[in-house]
């Protein structure tokens, strides 16, 4: 049976599924009651010699009534299934750079507006967003009169690109039709698990589940992309370990039989750097050569004991975990492969002053190397070094429950929850760590209790679910209550007064906010001369937006005499960057003062935590400011 429009279509399937009332479905088909009702009614009629209709139930809805099962179950088995629309601006922009990254044909915005019943106008304003995707990868939408917009660019970038929206849409939902339906081969996902799996397995490389799913996710397009005739012909790498070339041979030939294609040898190649990008490398550091990787983790930890004042450069755990990271790190930027960082927008919020002294080493170094790192990869070693900040400058318990920690998400991860862990709870021991396929093969748990980043089932110990960044609940639940905090209320009696606090009732531009400051500053001999230029240097790298509407500028090192924090709140707000600033505080920080540096900027954070940023903003005065600051503080 054909549906004379989609919208019936639609509506047909949504009805087998769920009783729903008239003001939903009018909500849904963004139409009135009586439009619903005169397809209700035109629907009946369709349906008539089916042996079902749609009948209204009062105080449900319209549901399905089954008069002849075996008329309905024919009219089931011959019905296709129906085109899915997208609802939202979300979806619509998702399905658009689907489209655009699979067609071999021109797309003409009029037709796809008619298939998803929305106006052209609509489709043109998501279109913006679509560019915005699609330029990070150079790829380009050409359009030609009376042909359409196709997309144009490196075949190489059109994988990428179409592999990280797929899991960026797995991320929020791994039954999407995008997945499963239009973007992939039909349950090519399925079938290529246990294959990937038994290849790593048998050559002994060590993966993330989230890497390995993301490797399947380019084979997939991969297998998609060959067999409709759009192959990698240019694509040459440098020669990696033998373990790793030798799974990529692997998986190729398992692809060949179906992709029903000759697969060349730029595949192979292709394929050999992916994996070796996102492997885990469990090597000692004895063993770790690459000058690159040497001489990167060499310039960190120096620059972070000359401009910061923190002397990492003996933590041999630091320096291995930096060398292991930075390994693959150096083949994915030199091959621009780039691996998502769904943890970045907290690593940034919940480690600001590592983010900071990592970020100010890794951009100083960038202007003597054509490697571009990006945030995501920044990301990943702010981890490793706030866990070293952790080690060395906020230490000294003893800990006594033993605990198992089950963790599939990463090296780095692994070590920031450890650290996390032995701040939050110094009695506990983490006496071992082990990935989530490892767990369900043991026997028995000689551990008092297991935590772990997701749900397990419980042997015969319990069993505690923790995120990167645990919620309190969380926290509550692994036994302990957060201890009482004296550190913060400190620093706000000692780094706050009312001569560097400001209230700014007049458009003011985030330029002539910092200038203001920074001479104030530097006439008071609190910093130098390079102070100003230093802030206006750091916040040209990236934002130091915090978030909720605070930001943190501040220079690259510690350039004060000594420490001040200069309090600015902006009622109207300041634009800064993208976003727009309402609490402002400008940090300069002294190097005899660098190791409260970090307590200060956890002041911050827990008013990050607390939604403060409202409260904050309201204030009349310092002592008004600080009375909102001081309750906030005392909930911890």
């Amino acid at each position: 049976m054909r549906f004379p429009n989609q919208r019936l279509a639609q509506l047909f399937d949504l009805l087998q599924n769920e009783t729903l009332p008239q003001d939903e479905l009018a909500r849904r088909f963004d139409v009135s009651t009586r439009t619903v009702r005169t397809d209700i009614t035109t629907l009946n009629e369709l349906l008539a010699d089916h042996g079902v209709r749609f009948v209204l139930s009062r105080g449900e809805g319209y549901q399905l009534k089954v008069e002849d099962a075996a008329r309905y179950r024919l009219l089931q088995e011959q019905t296709p299934s129906h085109l899915r629309v997208p609802r939202t601006s979300s979806a619509r922009v998702h399905y658009l750079l689907t489209r655009f990254l699979t067609s071999a044909f021109s797309l003409k915005l009029e037709d796809l507006a008619d298939e998803w019943f929305v106006s052209r106008a609509t489709l043109q304003s998501d279109m913006a967003e679509v560019r915005e995707w699609l330029g990070r990868y150079q790829l380009a939408i050409e359009t030609k009169p009376r042909y359409g917009m196709k997309l144009f660019g490196n075949e190489v970038a059109m994988r990428t690109c179409l592999t990280d929206l797929l899991y960026k849409i797995a991320q929020e939902d791994s039954e999407d039709p995008l997945l499963n339906l239009e973007a992939l081969n039909s349950g090519m996902l399925g079938t290529l698990q246990p294959l990937l799996h038994q290849c790593f397995s048998r050559f002994h490389i060590r993966m993330t589940d989230d890497n390995e799913f993301y490797l399947r996710l380019y084979c997939a397009v991969a297998v998609r992309r060959i067999s409709e005739g759009y192959p990698l012909s240019d694509f040459s790498a440098e020669d990696v370990d033998e373990d790793v070339r030798d799974a990529a041979r692997h998986i190729i030939n398992l692809m060949r039989p179906i992709t029903g294609k000759v697969i060349s040898p730029s595949e192979e190649a292709y394929l050999r750097v992916n994996i070796a990008a996102r492997r885990i490398e469990e090597i000692a550091p004895s063993a770790i050569s690459p000058d690159d990787g040497e001489s990167l983790v060499d310039y960190i930890l120096s620059y972070i004991n000359t401009h910061y004042n923190f002397n990492l450069q003996n933590d041999p755990q630091l320096r291995a975990d930096l060398l292991t990271h930075i390994k693959t790190m150096i083949t994915r930027v030199r091959y621009q492969i780039n691996i998502p960082n769904p943890l970045l927008a907290n690593i940034k919020q919940h480690y600001p002053m590592a983010y900071d002294v990592t970020l100010a080493a890794v951009s100083s170094w960038g202007k003597y190397t054509p490697y571009v790192i990006s945030e995501n990869e920044i990301g990943f070693l702010v981890l490793h070094i706030g866990v070293g900040l952790e080690r060395h400058y906020n230490v000294g318990y003893q800990r006594h429950p033993q605990i198992l920690l089950v963790c599939d998400t990463g090296n780095s991860t692994v070590r920031m929850i450890q650290a996390m862990l032995t701040r939050k709870y110094p009695q506990i021991v983490l006496s071992n760590i082990i990935s989530l396929r490892e767990y369900e093969q043991q026997e028995s748990i000689e551990e008092d209790f297991v935590i772990s980043t997701a749900r397990l089932s419980e042997k015969d110990k319990p069993v505690v679910v923790m995120s990167p960044f645990p919620t309190e609940y969380q926290l509550e639940q692994i036994g302990k209550l957060v201890l009482v905090d004296r550190t913060r209320p400190y620093m706000l009696e000692k780094y706050f007064d009312a001569s560097h606090f400001r209230i700014i009732d007049q458009p003011m531009t985030q330029a002539e906010l910092f200038k203001t400051l920074c001479r104030q500053l530097e006439q008071e001999g609190v910093v130098r001369g390079d102070f100003w230029p230093s802030v206006e240097e750091r916040e040209a790298i990236v934002s130091t937006m915090l978030g909720e509407g605070i930001a943190l500028p501040h220079s690259l090192g510690l350039l004060a005499k000594k420490t001040v924090v200069y309090t600015v709140l902006a009622p109207q707000g300041i634009a800064w960057g993208d976003e727009t600033a309402y609490v402002i505080f400008l940090l300069a920080i002294s190097k005899t003062e660098y190791e409260e540096a970090m307590a200060i900027y956890d002041l911050f954070v827990t008013f990050m935590r607390e939604r403060a940023m409202t409260r904050l903003r309201e204030s009349q005065d310092f002592d008004s400011f600080k009375t909102v600051a001081m309750d906030c503080l005392s909930r911890l």
